[in-house]
C-alpha cells in the first residue's frame, strides 16, 4: 500500500509542475538559467532511466554484458547520426545477437 501512495504522490508532484510551468510569468520562463535547466531537465532523466534499465534486475543490481554491448551499439549509431529508429533496431539487434551467442 505504501507504494500507491508514493505513486499517487509523485503523480500529484508531476501535476503541481506541470502546473506552476503553465502559471509562471513569461519573464520567469525567458530567464536564461531557467530556460538551461528546461533544456538538460529530459537529458538527464533519461539518462537515469537508461541507467537504471541498465544496471538493475528484479530490484538488485546486475551487469547484463548484452545490454552493455546493445547501448555501446545505440551510441556509436548516434555518433554516426543515424536516424533514431534507425538507433533502437541497432540496439535491439545487437542486443539479441549478444544474448544468442552468450547463451
Amino acid at each position: 500500500m505504501t507504494l500507491w501512495w508514493a505513486i499517487a504522490a509523485v503523480c500529484l508532484g508531476c501535476y503541481a509542475l506541470k502546473l506552476a510551468g503553465l502559471a509562471a510569468p513569461r519573464r520567469v520562463l525567458d530567464h536564461p538559467a531557467v530556460r538551461r535547466f528546461a533544456e538538460l531537465v529530459p537529458v538527464a532523466l533519461l539518462a537515469a532511466l537508461i541507467a537504471v534499465q541498465l544496471f538493475t534486475e528484479e530490484g538488485g543490481l546486475r551487469f547484463d554484458p548484452a545490454r552493455t554491448a546493445g547501448l555501446g551499439a545505440a551510441l556509436v549509431a548516434l555518433l554516426l547520426r543515424a536516424p533514431f529508429l534507425v538507433v533502437l533496431a541497432v540496439a535491439a539487434a545487437i542486443t539479441a545477437l549478444a544474448r544468442i551467442f552468450m547463451g
